[in-house]
Order: C-alpha cells, then structure tokens, then sequence
C-alpha cells in the first residue's frame, strides 16, 4: 500500500463527489493512488516537496530538519488535497503537530495537507480557530463577544450545538507576552477551546445550566467549581453523572457553570454547517447561495462608504427575501465575506485587508446603483465593523423585500478576490447586479438625399470633398490629419493628439463598404457620434482635469449606450488607463469605437431576441482582427 493520504476533511464526514481536483498532474486521489500500487512505489508529492520552501518562506530553518516517512473546503468550494507522508522531523520526534501517541499520524498528516493549501507551514502561524473550522467542514461563521451576547446566548449555544455546529471560545490577550499565559483557574489565555456539550443539573433544589469545554491539549484542566474534582459534584447522584459523563480524569474536557464561563471566557465562534457537510438524515438543512467576486483597482475596489466617489463601483448583490421566519415578522440571514488567498499570499507581503459591508433597500430599478443613490440613501444594516480578519459574518432580520449587499474593503483600490455567503433557513434569492449588460446603440441615420440637405449639411460636403479629393473618400493618415487639426482647436478641450491606430479603428467602424475608406454619408455619421462623445467627455470629466478617471468613464459608458458588467469594466481599465487610473481623449476614444464596433458586429450576426453567436474559428480570427 502506498503512503498517500487525502485529507483535508476529517473523518467520518463523507468527501463530497464533487471536489475539484487541484493537483498539478491533474489527477485524482484514486488515480494517483492507482498509480502508486501499479509501480509498487511510495508517492512523492512534487507540488509541496520535502524542502525548506514548504516550511518557510521567510527564513531559514533554524536546525536540520529531516523528513520522515511513518511505518480539506476552502473559498466556497472543496478541494481535493494530496500529499504524500513525508514528514518533517528533529532528532526522530515530529517538529509540528503530533499526537500523544507516538505511532499516530493522523493529525500530523492533516496538518501537511493544510500546510500545503496555504503554501507552507509557516503561513499556518497565528491562525485562528474559526478559519480551520470553516476550511475543514464548508461550515459559516459567527462570532460572539460574551460581555455583548444577547439575553438568549445559552438558547444559542444550544440550538447550536443540536444542529451539529462547531463551536470554540477563547480568553483573549492584551499582549503577545500573555499569549499561553494559565490563570489562577487553570485556563489558558489566547488558547482555543472548543464547546462539546451544554445541560443543566439539580443542585441544592435549583437547576445549575453547565457548559462542557475542552483542551486540545489533552490536559490541563478548569480547576473551578464543577470542574472534575470539585465538591459540588458530591451532591449529584450517580446516575447523573453518568448521563453527563462526569470523570475525573486529566483528559482536558471539564464542566463549568455558564455564569463562570461567561465570567472567564471573551469569545466564543460558532461554525454552522452547510448541507453539503451534514448527514442526508440532518434534522435541519441551510439554505446557502454563494457569489464569488473580486476588488479591481481603478473598476470596483471602491472602498467603503466614507468614499462616496469611488463606493458605488462596489461589487452589489442584490439579494430578495421572501418567505417569513416561523412566528416572526422577518426574514433571518447571515451573511458572511470572506478574502481569499491572503495566507498563500503571505510570502509576498500580502496582509490581511480591512473588509466589511453595508446593505440598502433596493430601488425599484433594477441595475448597478450609481453614486447619488449613496449620496441620498443611508445603510439599513451593515458589518459590526471593518475589520482585518479573513471572514466578516453577521445575523439579521429584515422584513421581506428585495435589499442590495455591498461588499467592500474599508481603503478603495485594494484588491483582492473574496467570497460572499448568505446563509438562511429560509430561500433567499440573490442576483449579482454586475452581471447586468444591456447595449442602447441608436439605428444609423439614413444617408440624406442631395437635393434635400441643409445649408450646413452642404457646406460639411464642400469641406469633405476637399478633404478627400476626387475620390471623395478618406483614408485613415488623412482622417488622423482632419480629426487633428479640428479638436486642436477645441477650446474646452484638452487634447494631445490622435493616433493613426484610433483612425483605423474608427474606419473599422464606420466602414460599411470594406474598402478601408469613409465615403461621405460615413463620416458624417461618425462627426456626429464624435460630437456627442465629446460632450460626454467634457461632461463626466468632473474636476476638468482633461483626463476621465476610470470610475468616471464608467458613468459615460452608462450614458453612451453601454452598461457593462464588473469584469469587462476591469479589462477596459486595464487596457486603456495609465498607472494613475486616468484616461485622455485618444483612450477615451478609442475604447468607445472598439465598444461600438463589437456591439454591432455582435448584433449583426446574433439571432433574433438571443443572446449567443455562433463562429467557426476563421470567422472568429476574422472577426477578432477587425474590431
């Protein structure tokens, strides 16, 4: 049998059918396993070696560490995580995580597989316990300081722990020379215990609720009233105690009373599991949807509401409530955020970032809110507070009706990748607004008859016809001439000048006939179209700087026809703006063309009322060339 190991996921719990295969070769568990028994080798995991790179990417280990052989859900989806049973060693005892048994890996073995996903075991330091919990079932999290519980804190904890839920609470530190420090009463400062059970218990005549709570360690004991060896359990029969499970072994799980737990313990973080992690026969089943999103600098990294200007380029779901709460008027949610990747990103300089979010009732339109609404609209609720933790989570009740989720870092234009759950016992429907794209474009103008034109449309004749020459046709080198020595002269206009590159594209556009010229009726379609986009220009460059900034350009796309989803904003900032996030007029331009250009080639060859075409892969090379 090869030493191959799939973890991530504790057992029992079922590896869902559906995790997605990340390592590099590209196979499976089974696969790469199958492999192993057919040459009779051990596996060598190539993607997470057996070298000092998987253990630090900051420093140098401080002794020889020698690997030995012994004799997991993450950002919304699972993942298929393989390793081989290498394990890094110092004088023949494991350096990390290892069992009081000497022969049993299991944990050490998870650990790798955890270390792997974050890119070494160093980016495993100062974890929390509400991340593995989350990382290791798929679960939501909620996290409760105690001094501010609500009056029903051990109805909670309860309802908690009889849906199966994780939970974990901790004393916290004022600093790091507190970190593992024991209190008079045997607990640990900044150590993360878990909650394994909850009952009350006749003592004296009065019912006493208790709180079970362990010690990862094993040891290390609560040495309060009703810990193991307190006198207060002389008073409880022995049936009792049996129902409770009452020892008085060192074994690292305790009773307390809930009044000294809410005494001697700040934190506590629930772990609610998704259905994909429970049992088919759960006696309860959440409700969850999931939007996977990004911060892009310069398109929708806005921010959070303190920046008004840059806040509505958000990421905004709306979301829609629609069935009441059992006995109650609202709708309960919870709705969690979470950054991705920012432990793998650690050995870059990648630090936690400052996230949170606010949710406002939705207007009656239907698309991305623009900047006035914010101007005039406060939050109806929002995260407790922005804050640098992986995860921001928080439980509401609304009233039925439809709401928008803005999610955001609390600093505009830093980016990063997140995930947005809303977790609820009733359906939710939610809708990412971004994905909205609709394209206004107005039907070309009919060419006017000759007899029939204006004054003014006669003299813009006599002007092109000594433009173009006989041919009474222009070429782009003479189109980048007329259109340069015209918006020069453009007082409101701060302009540099147009590229030869910009003039054919704009042929590529306005060319009906092929021949990489513009006849008359075609250039006078495209002075208007340029008229109009200069009025925009001039219009959304708000501080007259005569460039457009790249949240500006998104509300002159808006009024030129075109309301495009989050992404395509961000590949348009990251082709036509300069580092400062500002684009001139050429860019301005030229974007404009290519946009036009692409909507009617697209109208042109889509079927009617559709939104699809179809190509073979010359007319897409052909197609791609063009525009």
């Amino acid at each position: 049998m090869p030493y191959l190991h799939r973890s991530l996921r504790p057992q029992p719990q079922p590896v869902p059918r559906d995790a997605r295969t990340i390592h590099s070769s590209g196979q499976s568990f089974e696969q790469l396993r199958q492999g192993c028994l057919q040459s009779g080798s051990l596996f060598e995991d190539a993607d997470f070696p057996a070298s000092n790179g998987s253990l630090f990417y900051s420093e140098r280990p401080q002794v020889p560490f020698v690997w030995k052989r012994p004799g997991f859900w993450q950002h919304s989806e699972w993942l298929d995580v393989v390793i081989d049973d290498r394990l890094p060693t110092f004088r023949d005892r494991l350096v990390f995580l290892h069992s009081a048994d000497h022969n049993e890996f299991w944990s050490a073995l998870l650990e790798k597989a955890y270390a792997k996903l974050n890119g070494s075991y160093e980016a495993l330091k100062g974890g929390s316990a509400i991340e593995a919990m989350e990382d290791f079932t798929g679960g939501v999290a909620e996290n409760f300081q105690i001094r501010e519980a609500p009056e029903d804190f051990y109805e909670i904890l309860e309802k908690a722990l009889k849906r199966g839920s994780l939970l974990g609470c901790s004393i916290d530190t004022l600093n790091a020379s507190e970190s593992e420090a024991r209190t008079p009463f045997g607990l640990i400062k900044g150590h993360a215990y878990t909650v394994t059970g909850l009952d009350q218990v006749n003592f004296h005549g009065q019912r006493i609720k208790l709180i079970r709570v362990r010690n990862p360690w094993g040891q290390v004991e609560w040495n309060g009233p009703w810990s193991d060896s307190s006198p207060e359990w002389r008073s409880v029969n022995l049936e009792e105690q049996k129902r409770l499970g009452h020892t008085a072994l060192d074994d690292g799980e305790f009773w307390m009373a809930f009044e000294d737990f809410k005494t001697h313990f700040d934190k506590v973080e629930i772990c609610n599991l998704t259905p994909d992690a429970l049992e088919d026969n759960a006696l309860h089943r959440w409700e969850v949807t999931i939007h996977q999103g990004s911060w892009v600098r310069g398109s929708t990294a806005g921010g959070c509401r303190n920046f008004l200007d840059t806040f509505w380029t958000n990421p905004q779901i709306k979301l829609s409530l629609t069935e009441r709460d059992e006995g109650q008027e609202g709708c309960t949610f919870l709705a969690a955020l979470m950054q991705k990747d920012r432990r793998k990103l650690k050995r870059f300089g990648a630090n936690m970032l400052t996230i949170g979010y606010a949710i406002y009732q939705c207007p009656d339109k239907d698309e991305h809110l623009s900047r006035d609404f914010f101007r005039y609209h406060a939050s109806l609720a929002r995260s407790k507070t922005f804050i640098n933790l992986r995860e921001v989570s928080g439980r509401f009740r609304l009233p039925l009706g439809d709401y928008i989720l803005i999610p955001s870092t609390f600093e505009p234009h830093q980016e990063a990748d997140f995930c947005l759950r809303i977790f609820s016992e009733k359906t939710t429907v939610t809708r990412d607004l971004d994905e909205n794209i609709g394209i206004d474009l107005p039907e070309p103008p009919k060419p006017t008859p000759q007899e029939e034109e204006t004054e003014e449309e006669r003299q813009f004749r006599d002007l092109f016809r000594r433009i173009a020459g006989e041919d009474m046709e222009v070429s782009a080198e003479e189109l980048e001439y007329v259109l340069n020595a015209v918006l020069q002269k453009s007082k409101s206009l701060k302009f540099k000048r147009l590229s030869l590159l910009s003039c054919r594209n704009i042929i590529s556009l306005m060319d009906t006939s092929g021949n990489g010229k513009l006849e008359f009726e075609e250039f006078r379609i495209f002075w208007d179209k340029l008229k109009h986009w200069m009025d925009l220009f001039l219009q959304f460059d708000v501080d007259k700087s005569g460039t457009m900034s790249s949240y500006e350009l998104r509300t002159a796309l808006k009024a030129a026809g075109f309301q495009l989803g989050g992404h395509l904003l961000q590949l348009i900032v990251l082709r036509y703006a300069d580092e400062s996030l500002q684009l001139d007029f050429d860019d301005y331009l030229n974007c404009l063309v290519r946009l036009e250009n692409a909507s009617r080639v697209f109208q042109s060859l889509s079927v009617k009322n559709k939104d699809f075409i179809h190509l073979n892969i010359n007319e897409f090379i052909s197609l791609t060339m063009n525009i």
